[in-house]
């Protein structure tokens, strides 16, 4: 347990209300960095609280972070370039004639958002980069696309081979080890995980509800304001909103008299190509198999990789088509760091939240509390619960699964001495850290999904909340019936996808209803229609 007890959740609990409630991120994440120091050292000083405050925002991990800041900032540069060179224009007057309508635009989003399972951040990057404008000019509010793009890429990347099934594999194993179960006695780490996959309803579900939305073209909550909004004036944001970047406004209109495919669609595969060929680089090591250079790799590193090939390739077609001169390519690097500064910000502060609850252990304190209430039946949606208010709280899925697995596993194989219960709990624990992840204005994945959509992030937090929300609920409901009747999961997941069909109808009528305006948004917008 903590020493600080119910006290450290406040610093957490703080900087996401106030995100919420007064739609300033950097302002909340910084009252709720500055609380934190306030209760670790007790208040006893303003220059031992700013010390505190330094030393968190510095803490470790700092080689990670910067790798992901230094990614972050090089997608911009790639960004910036593919638009100078006119790639953006080319990419979306092409998609214009063959994806005309939101389903469409909405389903070519979805579906590339599933072929980028290997990595979320570079999932939202090229996701996002690609579909911007195309959404934009479809009348796809940013809000709706931020949440396809956000509810595809961390999901996915739990259900398939990426950096993220790779460092919850090492968590298994810690797991088994506390709870003092020999590796002859197990079954094999990757087993366990695919065991676990039916489990993760969540992650499964609300790649399913992305679809759904899509399909219908129904909403509720605020997403259903959003989408009338873009939908009947054109306006993708509203009116005050700040958009996490908007490359128009930044870089001004490109000059390209006859922009190409190539300025779009190079840099892009040039990035892909590269990480996933960094990546098993450098995951290998003379003998190892492919599975041991995918679980083994660093995809930090090879995302720092990719993005600074991607630039590159910018610099090269620049010269190529007489574009760009070496001066203004390197121009257009600087600018494309500034469109991300707000991003970084935001980051850097989500972190620190990051090194306060570790510092205060508000995660142990959650999962102390949590203990107290088990049972075998409830296991598996009391860790769901206890993984996201870990999520949700820290901002950090990878931090979640650190706290959470190592102390699920054992709780599992104590409680039932069975494989089958661990395998669910690791599930529970990848579906919790999903949906804290997906209702945080402090996550790392939400900032990014948010930059690379150029949405609002509180906006996106606010939108996205009423599906994660409505997601997670079949999915505990789905939890417990198998907790009490050991229905096998595959069977529960169909039925699952069946009550959010129903539920999307009627939400969508309630809410139109209530609001007085169409449920079933139309497939064009009055800015694309008129065109």
């Amino acid at each position: 347990m903590s020493d600080f007890g119910a006290l450290s959740v406040v610093p957490p609990l703080l900087a996401i209300v106030l995100a919420i409630v007064t739609r300033k991120a950097v302002l909340s994440l910084f009252l709720g960095v500055w609380s934190g120091a306030v209760i670790f050292t007790g208040g006893v000083g303003l220059e031992q609280t700013f010390d505190w405050i330094a030393a968190a925002i510095s803490q470790e991990e700092s080689i990670f972070h910067a790798q992901i800041l230094i990614f972050t900032l090089l997608l911009g540069s790639g960004v910036a370039m593919m638009w100078r060179l006119g790639g953006s224009y080319a990419v979306r007057d092409w998609a214009i004639e063959r994806v005309d309508s939101k389903r469409k635009a909405g389903v070519v989003a979805w579906l590339l958002g599933l072929l980028l399972f290997f990595d979320d951040y570079a999932n939202t990057a090229v996701v996002g980069s690609t579909m911007k404008d195309v959404s934009d000019h479809l009348g796809v509010s940013r809000e709706k696309l931020s949440y396809i793009v956000d509810s595809t890429a961390a999901p996915v990347a739990t259900l398939a081979i990426s950096s993220w099934v790779a460092f919850q594999l090492s968590m298994i194993e810690e797991g088994y080890e506390t709870a003092g179960v020999a590796a002859a006695d197990r079954p094999g780490t990757f087993e366990v995980f695919l065991q676990s996959i039916p489990f993760n309803m969540y992650s499964i579900l609300a790649i399913v509800m992305v679809a759904i939305l899509v399909y219908t073209r129904r909403d509720f909550g605020e997403m259903l304001t959003a989408e009338h909004r873009a939908t009947t004036t054109g306006k993708v944001t509203r009116d005050d909103a700040r958009p996490m970047q908007d490359v128009e406004d930044e870089l001004g209109e490109p000059e390209v008299a006859d922009p190409r495919l190539v300025s779009f669609f190079a840099p892009i595969a040039v990035l892909i190509v590269v990480t996933l060929g960094a990546a098993l680089w450098t995951g290998y090591e003379p003998g190892a198999t492919l599975y041991d250079m995918v679980t083994g790799a660093d995809y930090a590193l090879a995302l720092i990789f990719g993005s600074f090939a991607m630039v590159a390739t910018g610099y090269v077609l620049g010269y190529a088509f007489d574009i760009l001169s070496l001066g203004e390519s390197v121009d257009t690097t600087i600018d494309g760091f500034g469109i991300m500064l707000t991003a970084v910000t935001i980051l850097v502060l989500a972190w620190s939240i990051g090194n306060v609850v570790e510092a205060l252990e508000t995660g142990r304190y959650v999962a102390g509390v949590v203990e107290q209430f088990l049972s075998p039946e409830l296991l598996p949606v009391i860790v769901l619960f206890t993984a996201a208010f870990v999520a949700f709280s820290t901002g950090s899925s990878w931090g979640t699964m650190a706290i959470v697995t190592p102390i699920a596993v054992p709780v599992a194989w104590e409680l039932t001495g069975t494989h089958t219960m661990v395998a669910a709990v690791v599930g529970t624990v990848f579906s919790g850290a999903i949906f804290g992840d997906h209702s945080s204005p402090i996550s790392d994945t939400t900032v990014l999904s948010a930059t690379f959509t150029g949405a609002d992030l509180i906006d996106h937090v606010r939108t996205q909340l009423y599906y994660a929300v409505t997601v997670v609920s079949v999915a505990a409901l789905l939890l417990v019936v198998w907790g009490y009747t050991r229905i096998t999961p595959l069977a529960l997941l169909p039925v699952g996808v069946v009550v959010l069909f129903a539920l999307t109808y009627v939400l969508s009528e309630w809410d139109a209803d209530r609001r007085g305006i169409s449920a079933k948004q139309s497939d064009v917008s009055f800015d694309a229609g008129d065109d």
